[in-house]
């Protein structure tokens, strides 16, 4: 299955959170759309590994995306070394996508920059050839390398080098988020609280769409960090 799309977390609700609503409008657009995230979370403060898998199933269903994959890396302890890049370059080449999303570049959570960088030298090492990978069937691999790699923003305020205009699936991004009950504001929840389990986080998730809509001239928007200089045809590409 080639994919349009390939989105990148560390953690299930990564995506959901960077970049869900960018997600669900590629989607609505005909782009086929797969997630990978590389660890089940098992170190989070509220749930388990096995709820998170269930939550991002949920999730995965909300977003009507193509394909979702778990790599099992050790939540907090997997490392950008060959082992890690040989693993993720076989799924990038399995999936051919042309655009990756990923985690952001510096973040509150090691696993965020880990991963960032992870996914990006993984998409660079895709693309050599004598970089020998075989498929599940045991077939060689052909290279590929991405077109463009975007890291999406998370805890962190970072300066967004595009935004993307999302403003009619903020609902569905919330709803996809949301699905993760474990992980977010619940009155009736008698687990610890945590940096991202308060009302306060999950409403920010929206204003800080709404706010960098304003910036942008929309509703709602999600926004970006990219490797490189952006690129566009005309002028009148942009909004």
């Amino acid at each position: 299955m080639k994919l349009d799309i390939l989105a990148i977390g560390a953690h299930p609700d990564d995506v959901e959170l960077g970049c869900g609503a960018t997600i669900a409008k590629e989607v609505a657009k005909g782009k086929t759309v797969g997630i990978i995230d590389l660890t089940r979370g098992e170190l989070g403060t509220r749930g388990t590994a096995q709820t998170r898998d269930k939550e991002a199933k949920d999730a995965a269903k909300i977003l009507n995306v193509a394909v979702r994959e778990n790599m099992e890396f050790a939540d907090g302890f997997f490392v950008n070394d060959k082992t890690h890049q040989l693993a993720l370059i076989q799924k990038i080449r399995k999936y051919q996508p042309d655009i990756v999303l990923c985690n952001a570049i510096d973040d509150r959570h090691i696993d965020h920059g880990k991963g960032s960088k992870l996914a990006s030298d993984a998409c660079f090492l895709s693309g050599l050839m004598k970089i020998e990978t075989q498929d599940e069937a045991g077939n060689n691999q052909n290279a590929w390398r991405p077109k463009q790699v975007y890291h999406f923003i998370q805890w962190k305020n970072l300066e967004p080098d595009l935004a993307v205009d999302v403003s009619e699936f903020i609902d569905l991004k919330m709803k996809a988020v949301l699905a993760y009950k474990t992980q977010f504001y619940s009155a009736d929840s008698k687990e610890p609280q945590t940096p991202i389990s308060s009302k306060n986080f999950t409403d920010s998730v929206v204003y800080r769409a709404r706010d960098l809509g304003r910036l942008i001239g929309v509703e709602y928007a999600e926004g970006f960090t990219a490797e490189r200089y952006v690129g566009v045809k005309s002028l009148f590409d942009l909004i």
